[in-house]
């Protein structure tokens, strides 16, 4: 028996035909594609099977899980297995011990060549992989042999990435992300601390819509939702270009919502759309609730970027590494000086 379309999956849930066209809408604004592409997406979830997806998850804290069940565009946090034929996720399955791995095995034998791997969390080199085993099997053997006949890659969240935390100075168990250890298949990398929810629904539909993942950069990330520093959309950029800066926590400026700069907001070195689809159902984001940007969408953050002094974010602009608005500003403040 053929499964299931995304869109009957989705009716049988009860959603309304216009509910589901305003999914594909949305899902084409976080592609950052005009509405005359949802006609074509909304054509694809009707016509398409649910991709099959085997969800794999080592060093890491669930955080990218906690995420996608969250998921709110529109009620697809109650939906969001309806978008997705999810056959193996060991923390949300019920299968456990030797009938999980059946499950695993069944997915990725039944389906050669036709299911998309989603990788959760670090992955370990050091000592043969011994640091994190599943089934007595290192990370690193069962990534490499669950990717062997897949379609495609997508690691979420910047621990599958970049080795996020888990690959923090002095990295003991050799924590690397996936794209250091599969090299003969498409990865795409979802970057984040956790990643949000709303690009890797639209990264899946992207795949399903135009048979290709979405262009990436350098890092393997996807232009629609990295091809912009945070600082491009920050509601609080006038703040910056008038340089009205917060210089303390609970001061005048941070009441009043000025620029978290000084106080080593990273969001003139981030790539993110976190400013244009935030987060908890498009409530808010770190920046807007008054904390700094910490990077967790590029590598190394938690070494390099995390809480970093306003002299910190000074020395990176000077070096080229942000903005030219903030290269500007620092021209400025040192003619002050």
């Amino acid at each position: 028996m053929e499964r299931e379309t995304i869109y009957e999956g989705l009716v049988r849930k009860g959603v309304s035909r216009r509910d589901f066209l305003k999914f594909c809408g949305t899902t084409a604004a976080v592609l950052g594609l005009s509405s005359s592409f949802v006609p074509t997406i909304a054509e694809a979830m009707e016509k398409k099977q649910k991709p099959v997806v085997v969800w794999l998850e080592y060093q890491d804290c669930a955080g990218c899980s906690e995420s996608i069940l969250r998921a709110s565009k529109p009620a697809i946090g109650k939906i969001v297995l309806d978008v997705i034929s999810l056959e193996y996720h060991e923390t949300i399955m019920a299968a456990a011990g030797h009938q999980a791995e059946k499950s695993l095995n069944d997915a990725i034998n039944n389906y050669k060549g036709k299911y998309l791997v989603v990788v959760e969390g670090a992955i370990t080199s050091k000592d043969g992989g011994v640091y994190c085993t599943i089934g007595g099997k290192s990370s690193d053997y069962l990534l490499k042999e669950v990717c062997k006949d897949a379609m495609a890659v997508i690691a979420v969240g910047n621990c599958a990435c970049f080795g996020g935390v888990p690959a923090a100075k002095p990295n003991p168990t050799g924590a690397v992300g996936v794209m250091d250890v599969i090299k003969d298949k498409p990865v795409i990398n979802l970057p984040g601390c956790p990643m949000n929810v709303e690009n890797f629904t639209a990264t899946v539909v992207y795949f399903l819509t135009f048979g290709k993942l979405p262009s990436v950069d350098k890092l393997k990330r996807p232009l629609f939702a990295y091809g912009k520093l945070i600082h491009d959309n920050c509601e609080r950029r006038g703040h910056f270009d008038t340089g009205e800066f917060v210089k303390a926590w609970g001061d005048k400026g941070h009441r009043q919502g000025w620029c978290l700069f000084e106080m080593g907001c990273k969001g003139p070195f981030t790539n993110h759309n976190c400013p244009t689809i935030r987060w908890n159902e498009g409530v808010s984001w770190p920046i807007m609730a008054g904390h700094p940007c910490i990077s967790c969408s590029e590598p190394k953050f938690w070494d390099n970027n995390l809480y970093a002094s306003a002299e910190k974010n000074h020395f990176y602009a000077k070096v080229g590494l942000g903005a030219m608005a903030v290269s500007g500003l620092i021209s400025r403040k040192d003619k002050k000086e």
